[in-house]
């Protein structure tokens, strides 16, 4: 089984969820990763104990690395960390703003003393500028960058129900690792990245960001409906599921029209013609389409959508998606006993790598001791 990153020291001084998801990917490929704790052990370590008394977000983000349980106002402690860093290929840290600087472990410094390294360090809004010291965790992020004003009903934002934000950093952050490794591999020297939860929204706010500049107007807030797109949203059926349907073009419509409505002559019709005219017509196109979808069970709707050739999805709830026929899983070990993810989502040619197990606090403090004395 490959395991593209075996050999590689990653040390990661990260809480939460934006750095350890960057971690929990590089543990998966097969580096050792060494995750520091305080005694206490990483915060969201206590946000729940769904997965066999084990928190779910610790499960999801920490498998596969080993638990270091150290203080970094410890001289002894600190010292440690720097001969781990001194020998290590990747140094990732999430920690307050300044924090790990104060404490000596600031990653210019820790790069003079390691050409090699590789810093990662991620914040909030980036170490510039009047938001630099500011906490910052997902839900304030979705509301700095703009992303909660754009999602959710008509009535007022939303929260997206995942820490997007989170995520898009994480994920950003393990992209410039990969690179950066791939880098070093040419010139021999490792490089400082930095990476922030509001870059990473940003990104994602790129499309919002342009429409406005261009228009003067931001995307509406329209639930399960598309803005700029009609028919494109969710309907009920006559048992109580929720359809959602996508039409992308005429010919699309043409066919969910004859094949789906029985209306062959529907985009003939004044306020039913083309996507543009839909748009603006939309109360009365959603309406026509909703009283036939309440004449049909979520079978009979599924049958007919398929045979229009209707791109569709049902609105399932997360008891749904736990028995989703597309959802793949893997199980991982934890102190309470094995818990069944999501698996990652890469397929290799070599088929399902398997996956470390997730550490009690501290459960790897003696040998990586022992290792860096």
């Amino acid at each position: 089984m490959s395991r593209p990153l075996e050999g590689l020291l990653v040390l990661a001084m990260e809480q939460a969820v934006a750095a350890p998801y960057c971690s929990s990917r590089l543990a998966d490929a097969g580096a050792r990763v060494i995750k520091v704790e305080r005694a206490e052990g990483d915060f969201a370590r206590g946000y729940d104990k769904a997965a066999r008394g084990s928190s779910s977000y610790f499960v999801w983000l920490n498998r596969g690395k080993q638990s270091l349980v150290a203080d970094i106002k410890n001289p002894d402690d600190l010292a440690l960390l720097r001969r781990i860093a001194a020998k290590a290929d990747v140094f990732i840290q999430n920690l307050a703003p300044g924090a790990a600087a104060r404490a000596g472990l600031g990653s210019e410094a820790l790069r003079a003393a390691n050409p090699r390294l590789i810093t990662v360090d991620i914040s909030g809004y980036g170490d510039t500028g009047p938001y630099a010291s500011m906490k910052a965790y997902d839900l304030l992020v979705q509301a700095e960058s703009g992303i909660a004003s754009i999602t959710g009903h008509p009535a007022g934002p939303g929260r997206i129900g995942v820490s997007a934000c989170d995520i898009a950093c994480g994920m950003a952050a393990h992209a410039g690792v990969l690179e950066a490794l791939i880098e070093r591999g040419i010139t021999g020297r490792g490089k400082a990245l930095k990476v922030s939860l509001f870059d990473g929204m940003a990104d994602w706010m790129n499309v919002p960001l342009l429409y406005w500049e261009g228009t003067g107007r931001a995307p509406e807030r329209m639930g399960l409906a598309h803005p700029s797109i009609c028919p494109y949203g969710a309907f009920a059926t006559s048992d109580g599921a929720l359809v959602l349907i996508s039409i992308q073009n005429e010919r699309e419509w043409a066919d969910f029209c004859a094949r789906f409505l029985l209306e062959s002559d529907l985009p003939q019709r004044e306020g039913f013609q083309t996507n543009v005219i839909r748009v603006a017509n939309r109360p009365v196109v959603d309406a026509h389409i909703a009283a036939v979808f309440a004449t049909l069970t979520r079978d009979g709707a599924a049958e007919r959508l398929r045979a229009a050739n209707t791109a569709f999805g049902f609105v399932n709830g997360v008891a749904e998606f736990a028995h989703h026929p597309a959802l793949r899983r893997i199980t991982v070990q934890t102190p309470g006993g094995p818990v069944a993810i999501a698996a990652p989502p890469v397929l290799t040619e070599d088929g399902p790598r398997a996956l470390g197990p997730v550490p009690a606090i501290g459960a790897d403090s003696a040998l990586i001791r022992a290792d860096f004395a």
